[in-house]
């Protein structure tokens, strides 16, 4: 039990990073990018690809950011400059990636069971520094020897970068640019009456967006130990799941907040998906099902009890005018 829990803190972590990715493009540039299915794959497929090639894992990993932010910034061009819908150039792109994807590869599924990843250097530099073994033994001295995880390496490396991702995406958004981009989301035809370029705001948007995804994606090649032409699929959903779902546990009131939300429901999401399989009804291949399940309760249990606050508040309401009537009546 403890072990799933834990490696689903670990993926939940590293799925974070695409969240946030979606989080831009849906929530700040409110465009229905679905270049994510076809951007995480891209992240996937040019790290491992690299790293079978004998390039640092590290920069294997910063490549594939790059090329992710390109792909955002085709699907922009394609929208801004090719005045296509915005679905259907997400649509387009995502198409286009599939076969890119392939030809980065050279094949379906590329294995890195025995490659050096990130992963891998980190924990070699972790057991160097001695801390799993004292974990351990902290853990044994209470009796907890059923809980002591394999290694803390990869839950403590991801939580210092998704706490420094946020930190600098919360500053961008606040800055000038960030300011403008946020802006395009919220009305476009206000911003270009200030003479703003909207076109390169969407389209660096679109980018940062896609980039992020793509990081994503090669993390979680290197975690899961290859990368496959198909593991983008519903991609997109999962993002939107850990979006809705940390915004209605945490709320929107700013940006600090929001990218909170973002992570906390990435964390979530895997732990719900992690108890979900717990169950013998469900089988591995039910992955999508449930996904598609979560994001359906995300949307409606809200909604459900935004409507009984509202009806407590009309039946308050009543209840008052009805107490002032009886009182004028009796004067």
């Amino acid at each position: 039990m403890f072990t799933a829990i834990f490696g689903s803190f670990e993926s939940g972590l590293i799925y974070a990073i695409m969240a946030l990715g979606v989080y831009l493009s849906f929530r700040i540039l409110d465009f229905p990018d679905l270049t994510v299915d076809g951007s995480f794959v891209t992240g996937a497929a040019v790290s491992a690809i690299l790293i079978v090639n004998g390039t640092n894992p590290f920069l294997a990993t910063l490549v594939a950011l790059t090329i992710g932010f390109l792909a955002g910034c085709m699907t922009g061009i394609l929208h801004t400059k090719g005045n296509i819908n915005p679905l259907l150039s997400g649509i387009l792109m995502m198409i286009a990636l599939y076969s890119i994807n392939l030809r980065i590869m050279g094949k379906s599924n590329v294995p890195l069971l025995t490659e050096e990843t990130v992963f891998t250097q980190l924990q070699d530099f972790w057991n160097k520094l001695g801390i799993d073994a004292g974990l351990e033994q902290l853990f044994l001295s209470i009796g907890l020897d059923g809980f002591i995880p394999k290694t803390w390496s990869i839950l403590i490396a991801m939580l210092v970068l998704i706490v420094i991702i946020k930190f600098l995406l919360d500053k961008f958004l606040k800055t000038e640019l960030g300011l403008a981009i946020r802006a395009v989301g919220d009305n476009e035809n206000m911003i270009t009456s200030f003479s703003a370029n909207t076109d390169m705001l969407k389209i660096l948007g679109l980018g940062l967006s896609n980039g992020l995804v793509a990081f994503s994606g090669a993390f979680i090649a290197q975690y899961n130990g290859f990368s496959d032409v198909g593991m983008g699929i519903g991609m997109i959903v999962i993002g939107l799941a850990s979006v809705i779902i940390g915004e209605a546990i945490v709320g929107t009131k700013s940006i600090v907040r929001a990218t909170l939300a973002v992570i906390i429901g990435a964390i979530i999401y895997r732990l719900i998906v992690a108890m979900a399989l717990r169950f013998n009804f469900f089988e591995t291949g039910d992955m999508k099902l449930i996904t598609a399940c979560i994001v359906i309760g995300a949307l409606i249990i809200p909604q459900i009890i935004d409507k009984q606050k509202e009806k407590r508040k009309k039946s308050l309401r009543r209840k008052r005018g009805g107490g002032i009537a009886t009182t004028k009546a009796n004067l």
